[in-house]
């Protein structure tokens, strides 16, 4: 049986609107956890915990200087969920191939 744990895990982590947001933020440029909590008026804690699951799941990649957590996005974010979109998608165009030559062979001829 394939294994899609990480599937589980990036999607679990774009469910909420409050860790795509955070994406959305790192997206425009590296941020500390405080310049993150400040923007979405949480506490620390709360965005660490965001952050955390954004980190499992391999979209957010966070370093410490100092006293300082920093976060930004992670370098493949999303290759591994979109090879197996396209998995998807090339076997239902297949699908739908097989499905139109069938419907050419049989359409009665007028």
């Amino acid at each position: 049986m394939v294994q899609y744990d990480f599937l589980d895990a990036s999607f679990g982590a774009l469910a909420d609107p409050t860790r795509r947001g955070i994406l959305e933020h790192l997206g425009r440029g590296p941020a500390t956890v405080t310049e993150l909590a400040e923007r979405f008026e949480m506490t620390l804690t709360g965005v660490k915990k965001h952050i955390g699951l954004l980190e499992e799941a391999g979209m957010v990649v966070t370093e410490k200087r100092g006293r300082v957590r920093y976060c930004r996005i992670g370098e493949h974010m999303f290759d591994r969920e979109v090879a197996w979109m396209q998995g998807y998608r090339q076997m239902l165009e297949a699908r739908m191939d097989r499905l139109d030559e069938f419907l050419r062979r049989t359409e009665p001829e007028q």
